[in-house]
Protein backbone atom coordinates (compact mmCIF):
# COMPACT_ATOMS: atom_id res chain seq x y z
CA UNK A 1 0.00 0.00 0.00
CA UNK A 2 3.09 2.09 0.91
CA UNK A 3 4.03 2.12 -2.41
CA UNK A 4 0.81 2.23 -4.05
CA UNK A 5 0.73 5.73 -2.33
CA UNK A 6 3.75 6.97 -3.64
CA UNK A 7 3.23 6.13 -7.13
CA UNK A 8 -0.32 7.81 -6.95
CA UNK A 9 1.58 10.93 -5.65
CA UNK A 10 4.64 10.72 -7.42
CA UNK A 11 2.16 10.71 -10.39
CA UNK A 12 -0.09 13.84 -8.95
CA UNK A 13 3.30 15.45 -8.31
CA UNK A 14 4.19 14.69 -12.16
CA UNK A 15 0.97 16.79 -12.97
CA UNK A 16 2.10 19.82 -11.08
CA UNK A 17 5.14 19.90 -13.14
CA UNK A 18 3.39 19.92 -16.76
CA UNK A 19 -0.01 22.16 -15.04
CA UNK A 20 1.33 25.21 -13.35
CA UNK A 21 -2.15 25.66 -11.07
CA UNK A 22 -1.41 22.02 -9.82
CA UNK A 23 1.48 22.36 -6.71
CA UNK A 24 3.75 19.88 -7.09
CA UNK A 25 5.82 20.24 -3.70
CA UNK A 26 3.21 18.78 -1.31
CA UNK A 27 2.31 15.57 -3.68
CA UNK A 28 6.41 14.97 -3.52
CA UNK A 29 6.47 15.18 -0.16
CA UNK A 30 3.69 12.33 0.24
CA UNK A 31 5.60 10.46 -2.02
CA UNK A 32 8.83 10.49 -0.57
CA UNK A 33 7.34 9.81 2.84
CA UNK A 34 5.39 6.59 1.08
CA UNK A 35 8.48 5.10 -0.55
CA UNK A 36 10.39 6.06 2.29
CA UNK A 37 7.97 3.48 4.00
CA UNK A 38 7.46 0.58 1.51
CA UNK A 39 10.69 -0.24 0.36
CA UNK A 40 14.50 0.47 0.19
CA UNK A 41 14.36 -0.32 -3.85
CA UNK A 42 11.63 2.10 -4.39
CA UNK A 43 12.97 4.76 -2.00
CA UNK A 44 16.42 4.61 -3.73
CA UNK A 45 15.10 4.99 -7.15
CA UNK A 46 12.19 8.02 -6.05
CA UNK A 47 15.66 9.56 -5.07
CA UNK A 48 17.66 9.52 -8.12
CA UNK A 49 14.51 10.86 -10.07
CA UNK A 50 15.37 14.46 -11.85
CA UNK A 51 11.95 16.17 -10.15
CA UNK A 52 13.24 14.79 -6.41
CA UNK A 53 16.39 16.23 -7.21
CA UNK A 54 14.93 19.49 -8.49
CA UNK A 55 12.47 20.05 -5.76
CA UNK A 56 13.40 18.43 -3.07
CA UNK A 57 16.80 17.27 -2.72
CA UNK A 58 17.69 20.87 -0.88
CA UNK A 59 14.71 20.58 1.59
CA UNK A 60 15.24 17.32 2.70
CA UNK A 61 18.83 17.70 3.09
CA UNK A 62 19.07 21.15 5.11
CA UNK A 63 15.54 21.53 5.95
CA UNK A 64 15.53 24.74 4.01
CA UNK A 65 14.03 26.26 1.15
CA UNK A 66 15.05 29.00 -1.00
CA UNK A 67 12.58 31.73 -1.61
CA UNK A 68 12.13 30.61 -5.23
CA UNK A 69 10.98 27.54 -4.18
CA UNK A 70 8.49 28.35 -1.51
CA UNK A 71 6.93 30.95 -3.94
CA UNK A 72 6.76 27.77 -6.20
CA UNK A 73 4.82 26.01 -3.33
CA UNK A 74 2.82 28.94 -2.28
CA UNK A 75 1.56 30.70 -5.45
CA UNK A 76 -0.57 28.05 -7.14
CA UNK A 77 -1.29 26.80 -3.32
CA UNK A 78 -2.54 30.05 -2.95
CA UNK A 79 -4.33 30.79 -6.75
CA UNK A 80 -6.03 27.45 -5.54
CA UNK A 81 -7.48 27.94 -2.35
CA UNK A 82 -8.31 31.07 -3.87
CA UNK A 83 -10.68 29.80 -6.53
CA UNK A 84 -12.16 27.36 -4.35
CA UNK A 85 -13.00 30.21 -1.31
CA UNK A 86 -14.53 32.05 -4.47
CA UNK A 87 -16.62 29.37 -5.86
CA UNK A 88 -17.72 28.22 -1.91
CA UNK A 89 -19.92 31.18 -2.09
CA UNK A 90 -22.20 31.55 1.17
CA UNK A 91 -20.75 27.56 2.47
CA UNK A 92 -19.05 29.86 5.57
CA UNK A 93 -17.44 26.28 7.00
CA UNK A 94 -15.96 25.33 3.63
CA UNK A 95 -14.73 28.99 3.42
CA UNK A 96 -13.43 28.83 7.32
CA UNK A 97 -11.74 25.49 6.40
CA UNK A 98 -9.97 26.57 3.19
CA UNK A 99 -9.07 29.87 5.07
CA UNK A 100 -7.50 27.74 7.36
CA UNK A 101 -5.41 25.10 5.32
CA UNK A 102 -4.10 28.51 3.71
CA UNK A 103 -3.19 29.86 6.59
CA UNK A 104 -1.31 26.88 7.92
CA UNK A 105 0.21 26.91 4.30
CA UNK A 106 1.69 30.48 4.82
CA UNK A 107 2.71 29.60 8.70
CA UNK A 108 4.69 26.86 7.58
CA UNK A 109 6.28 27.54 4.43
CA UNK A 110 6.94 31.46 5.42
CA UNK A 111 7.61 30.86 9.61
CA UNK A 112 8.54 27.26 10.04
CA UNK A 113 11.12 26.21 6.93
CA UNK A 114 13.97 28.05 7.26
CA UNK A 115 14.46 30.18 4.35
CA UNK A 116 17.89 29.74 2.66
CA UNK A 117 19.83 32.15 0.42
CA UNK A 118 20.69 31.29 -2.55
CA UNK A 119 21.29 32.60 -6.13
CA UNK A 120 17.67 32.86 -6.52
CA UNK A 121 16.71 35.52 -3.55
Amino acid sequence: LWAVGGFLFFGLGLLGVVIPFIPTTPFLLVAAFCFARSSEHLNTWFKSTKVYHAVLEDYVARRAMTVKSKAMVLIPVTILLGIGFALMGSALAARVALAVVWMAHIIYFGFVVATERGDDC
